[in-house]
């Protein structure tokens, strides 16, 4: 259990570090460019999100940094708790307005959504609104819910420190019904997206093809690689998405968590926030470049120094 315990601290502090990077990366580019491209917001947004996601399982997952504030225990399994919920509610819906603007970018003229290509930044803005206040309410049950831990049988143990109480069937049922919801249409519609754009690279395929027999060099173009990414980031979430539902839904079921179990659920709810960022700075030629140019800047210094 110990060693678990590494792992994912490991695992969360390469998706602090990684998270981080792509952030600042993405700040200097908006703030550089007049018109930033819609993906960069989105990116920027997504990378906060999994940053607080992840610096709150290490703070939780930590006894010394949880006993280190002078705040009762039930204030800070509470506040946690509420914001590790939030955030994990954002990063599905980040996902899915990424995989949307996706479609929207990629889309011809003819296609019914280019029409919010021209103002996609303000539909952005709002859109990220309206996810953002959403979540907090959904997930207002989690300020209720959530005691500091006890003896008592009656409580689900979520941590060392924090645990869930008990509460009205009917209640749970609602509260289930709404976070079941809200998942199942970010996941159906990022399953819908991801299929417009599996036909688009298939369309983009063909025709690269045919330029190759017209003796014409055919080059990946920025909105081939963008989509290819975003498909990738959409698949592995998708995966990582229903293992944990698994695990939740069986832990549920038992209203029993046990160590190893809860080890495991935090290392697959933690894997997309890790990969994530690791895949899209991987595949953003401008990172790519500018590393390469450090890269070859340090190999020149330790070149002279010899």
């Amino acid at each position: 259990m110990l060693s678990l315990k590494h792992v994912y601290f490991f695992e969360a502090g390469i998706g602090i570090l990684a998270n981080t990077f792509l952030l600042v990366f993405h700040i200097f580019t908006i703030h550089q460019m007049h018109r930033p491209r819609p993906t960069d917001m989105i990116t920027c947004q997504l990378a906060f999100v999994h940053m607080v996601m992840l610096l709150i399982v290490l703070y939780i997952s930590s006894a010394d940094m949880f006993k280190s504030l002078g705040f009762p225990n039930e204030l800070k399994c509470k506040v946690m708790l509420y914001v590790s919920r939030v955030s994990r509610g954002l990063s599905i819906s980040i996902t899915c307005l990424l995989s949307i603007v996706q479609v929207i970018t990629i889309s011809p003229s003819s296609f019914y959504l280019s029409r919010f290509k021209q103002k996609l930044t303000k539909h952005i803005a709002i859109a990220f609104f309206c996810i953002c206040c959403f979540s907090l309410c959904s997930n207002s049950n989690m300020i209720i819910n959530t005691v500091a831990h006890s003896n008592r049988t009656n409580l689900l143990n979520v941590s060392k420190y924090c645990s869930l109480s008990s509460i009205n069937s009917i209640v749970r049922a609602l509260y289930r019904m709404i976070n079941l919801s809200q998942n199942i249409f970010f996941v159906g519609m990022m399953l819908l997206s991801s299929m417009y754009m599996v036909i688009f690279l298939c369309s983009h395929q063909r025709k690269s093809e045919y330029l190759h027999t017209m003796s014409i060099s055919p080059r990946t173009s920025p909105a081939k690689r963008a989509t290819c990414t975003v498909l990738v980031l959409v698949s592995f979430f998708v995966i990582m998405y229903c293992v944990d539902s698994i695990i939740s839904f069986f832990s549920a079921v038992l209203w029993k968590y046990e160590p190893v179990v809860l080890g495991v659920q935090t290392l697959v709810g933690n894997m997309y926030a890790t990969v994530s960022p690791l895949v899209l700075i991987s595949s953003d030629k401008r990172i790519v470049d500018i590393l390469k140019k450090v890269i070859n800047i340090c190999q020149f210094f330790q070149e002279s120094v010899k």
